[in-house]
């Protein structure tokens, strides 16, 4: 009897379509679940008449693949994850292949990575993004582990990858060693972290200056999808306004509570740029505006001991929404700028090795923060890979720059209405202090050497020096 060529555990949804997927172009699959249900109900719908095999136990699993054995991994990450990597470890044998396709953190999967390789056994951490639909017809991959284990599981990866419409290449390449694949997709969900924030306060600060109706709302983001931020988020936006509630009649986001919920990814990415030194405000602010919208009882309290300024928008209403636009596309890029950074400063801490140009090429299709703007930062990338910051590319430096006074407009009026847009505000910052040729942090030093002796630099002479801040 022929045995498969690939193996999938975990048949939650994103574990059914990647399957479903590879299915579809012409792999073997064998797949197992801890619940047979699971795998009953799957078998009996979409992949009935596919070259798709169940097995029941781990046992039949296993036997079911040709060697050297491709396994993924399709579980929550944590606990999980170490739990099936124990139970499949003695079935395996000398050479084959675990991949771990879940969001677990990086620093577990450069321990799987070494626990496994030690035992003779491949390990791949791969980032997954795209959602239901991505696995289903083609995801951004990102796989990180050694360079022979890629080599293996390349003709699959290639071929169930989203591919970029405007060269047909996969969505996929290898990242590098170790957890360097799940770093990667840390950072792309701490992008699109600050994605999704930057659109909800463009949409928040036209409501509260020029209150559009969902139909124009539908309008003004479509419109905003056709140029500069077409996107898979401004694209979905659009959508998301003409959704009406059937019971009400109304506009369901109206009707949503506004409290944002997260996994984990977002507030990885902060802790890991604290930890390694690497500015990213504008994805921190994200991650911080979720926890606040998580306090609602607190701030529905607040609401009514705290006011804010009573000024009402007088305008110019379209001003407003293309100095929004501007705002928007800016703001983003300096959340792009700020990730990009942070992948650069990874690469060197963790020797990952990473290609910038190749990591914005493979977010060009299949995954949540696929847009227009991908195609120019891969560019941007190749035309210098030791670019130090997107914001000093030529072709960005200028788009940044003939958006400023629009951008520093809209964040003036929010202001003035009290709308808060921590994370265009943060990118605003960003943007200010990276261009300043000298920032207050002489004041910091020297407060610093005043109550703790840690000393400072001049800027007219060499060395470490101290003062003896209360003599005169």
């Amino acid at each position: 009897m022929a045995k498969n060529q690939f193996g999938l555990i975990g048949l939650a949804v994103m574990g059914q379509n990647l399957v479903l997927n590879a299915a579809d172009h012409g792999f073997s699959v064998s797949v197992y679940n801890r619940t047979a249900a699971k795998t009953q109900e799957f078998m009996a719908g979409e992949a009935k008449e596919k070259a798709i095999t169940p097995a029941y136990t781990l046992e039949e699993f296993v036997a079911s693949l040709e060697r050297p054995r491709t396994i993924q991994i399709m579980v929550q990450a944590g606990g999980p994850v170490d739990a099936v990597i124990g139970q499949l470890k003695p079935l395996l044998e000398e050479g084959d292949i675990i991949i771990d396709g879940g969001n677990s953190f990086f620093p577990d999967t450069e321990r799987r990575a070494k626990e496994l390789e030690a035992a003779n056994l491949r390990f791949i951490g791969m980032g997954v993004s795209g959602g239901e639909e991505g696995a289903r017809f083609g995801p951004s991959l990102m796989p990180g582990g050694t360079k022979e284990a890629y080599g293996f599981i390349e003709p699959l990866v290639t071929a169930i990858a989203a591919k970029a419409p405007a060269d047909g290449t996969p969505c996929v390449t290898y990242i590098g060693p170790g957890g360097a694949g799940h770093y990667v997709k840390m950072v792309h969900n701490g992008i699109e972290y600050g994605d999704m924030q930057l659109i909800a306060e463009s949409y928040a600060l036209l409501k509260a200056a020029i209150n559009p109706s969902a139909q124009e709302f539908h309008q003004i983001f479509s419109e905003w999808n056709a140029g500069e931020l077409s996107s898979f988020l401004i694209e979905i936006t659009a959508n998301i306004f003409k959704k009406m509630d059937p019971d009400t009649g109304q506009p369901l986001v109206d009707l949503i509570l506004d409290k944002a919920g997260q996994k984990g990814t977002g507030k990885w990415t902060s802790q890991n740029a604290l930890d390694i030194g690497s500015a990213i405000p504008t994805i921190t602010a994200a991650v911080d505006a979720r926890i606040i919208s998580s306090i609602k009882d607190e701030r529905v309290a607040a609401s009514k001991v705290l006011s804010g300024p009573e000024t009402r928008y007088t305008g110019d209403r379209q001003q407003l929404i293309d100095s929004v636009r501007a705002a928007l596309y800016v703001s983003k890029i300096c959340s792009y700028a700020q990730g990009m950074a942070l992948l650069k400063k990874a690469s060197a801490e963790y020797n990952y090795g990473l290609d910038l140009a190749e990591m914005a090429r493979i977010w060009r299709a299949g995954c949540i923060i696929r847009a227009e703007l991908l195609e120019d930062i891969t560019n941007a990338y190749r035309r210098n890979p030791a670019l130090p910051n997107l914001l000093v590319d030529d072709e960005f430096k200028q788009r940044v720059l003939s958006r400023q006074a629009a951008w520093r407009f809209a964040v003036k009026t929010a202001i003035e209405l009290g709308a808060p847009v921590p994370a265009m505000s943060a990118s605003l910052a960003y943007f200010d202090a990276y261009r300043a040729e000298r920032l207050p942090a002489n004041l910091i030093q020297a407060q610093r050497d005043y109550f703790g002796a840690h000393t400072f630099e001049r800027v007219d002479k060499s060395g470490v020096f101290h003062a003896d801040w209360l003599e005169g």
